[in-house]
């Protein structure tokens, strides 16, 4: 099985290999990383990793990063002295994780599943545990940590629909690497579920929910949202529209009903937050096609420029969008009105933001229901209803105000899923202590 494995992921690293390299060149993208992806860890990074027990927490990009804030906090409080390192798999998590997870011993990038580069790296960091950070299955990693009697851990795991249908379908392979797999602990009842269907042992999981409640919920401090309302100088009170996470076919949208609000509010503000920066660009196109010439790039705020008149923000850089929610008076999450699973509604409803979706929330279906259920996350067809259903919220300031505290509500409720994971791994240590 693994033979059959790891033929075909050369034969895809021998295709893919041209495209990335030619990516390295033109954009810079995967320098940083690259090397370290095939195992050359910098001396620098190994000689700071001392301490005992030896934790290796991997978390893929952003969003893992997120949940495994509050777990490394937890785990370095109860831990001091333990060996905490972190990995990613991109450059955008890593650039993240250096702002967020300042507790973490070192940092490195994740290594490509190739025998050989698994077991060096592996060897160098020598944990005690690894835990990844919801759910990416490595075969020759996991494989790897099993033979060094390394005990992993699943942390905050989820199995998204799409994810699952791909496992389904090549159940076979996946139920011996599962096997491996000492204890997970998982996000909800339906992510159990899949793990079961799957082949891991039901005695093994632990439904114990979402660690991002617990960061964001942590996160949302009013000194953040004054660092950023300085920066964009804009005002408590102002009527901001914020457009998170958007993908292509959504921004249209989304200028649209901007420009009906601004026939109803003329100082209304845009704040446009596209899912991958690099399409920033083009989103301030469409924007001017549209009539809307006065636009300032976040790029251009960070290198100096001052915002004056501007009235349409375009982010083009990464780790902005947490605390630009809290400047919002309307959020719209997107990745939701096209088929692409949905983003993270928690980050807004943790700043007690109502929060607008599309129906494509596949991917955050337990979120959806949560603050659907709260009344704090709203379902839209299409940007008729969404230009509605917001121009109704602005008029009843009541009712608004009563469904952004609802929905800060259910972030403080759901809060405890961190403390719960650490203790999984805490757990893991003393189970390898015992074994000797």
């Amino acid at each position: 099985m693994y033979f059959l494995y790891n033929i075909i992921l050369a034969i895809a690293a021998l295709l893919l290999l041209p495209y990335y390299l030619l990516r390295m060149l033109l954009t810079g993208k995967y320098r940083k990383s690259l090397g370290q992806k095939f195992g050359l860890i910098p001396p620098g990074s190994i000689t700071v990793m001392r301490g005992s027990p030896r934790i290796w927490i991997h978390a893929v990009s952003v969003g893992e990063v997120t949940a495994a804030a509050p777990v490394v906090v937890n785990l370095r409080s109860r831990l001091p002295g333990a060996c905490i390192v972190l990995s990613t798999s991109t450059e955008t998590g890593r650039e993240m994780a250096e702002k967020m997870i300042t507790e973490a011993t070192a940092m490195v990038y994740f290594p490509l599943d190739i025998p050989f580069v698994v077991r060096k790296v592996i060897a160098l960091v020598k944990p005690d545990v690894f835990a990844m950070i919801e759910t990416e299955l490595w075969p020759n990693f996991i494989r790897a940590c099993h033979k060094r009697s390394v005990k992993i851990v699943l942390v905050n795991g989820r199995i998204s629909p799409r994810s699952f249908r791909r496992y389904a379908m090549t159940r076979f392979f996946w139920m011996p690497v599962l096997d491996k797999i000492d204890v997970a602990g998982v996000i909800s009842d339906t992510d159990a579920r899949r793990l079961i269907d799957l082949g891991l042992s039901p005695s093994r999981i632990h439904v114990f929910g979402n660690a991002k409640y617990d960061s964001f919920a942590a996160k949302a401090s009013p000194d953040l949202q004054k660092m950023i309302s300085e920066k964009l100088d804009i005002r408590t009170g102002e009527k901001v529209l914020v457009a998170g996470s958007t993908h292509d076919g959504e921004e249209q949208v989304i200028l649209s009903v901007y420009k009906k609000l601004l026939n109803v509010y003329p100082d209304f503000k845009l704040i446009s937050v596209p899912r991958h920066p690099e399409r920033a660009q083009a989103v301030a196109v469409m924007a001017q096609k549209e009539g809307l010439e006065d636009i300032i790039m976040m790029s251009e705020i960070n290198g100096g420029k001052r915002r004056t008149t501007e009235k349409v923000i375009i982010v083009d850089v990464i780790g902005e969008l947490f605390r630009i929610y809290s400047l919002a008076a309307m959020v719209y999450c997107g990745g939701s009105l096209v088929p692409k699973g949905g983003q993270n509604i928690l980050e807004p409803a943790a700043w007690g933001k109502v929060v607008f979706f599309g129906p494509h929330m596949e991917d955050f279906q337990d979120e959806k229901t949560l603050l659907e259920a709260s009344g704090a996350g709203i379902t839209i067809r299409d940007g008729n209803e969404l230009f509605e259903r917001m121009v109704r919220l602005i008029q009843d300031q009541t009712v608004l105000a009563a469904l952004e505290e609802k929905g800060r509500e259910v972030i403080i409720a759901n809060k405890g899923a961190a403390e719960k994971y650490t203790g999984l791994i805490m757990q893991s240590l003393s189970h390898k202590a015992s074994q000797g």
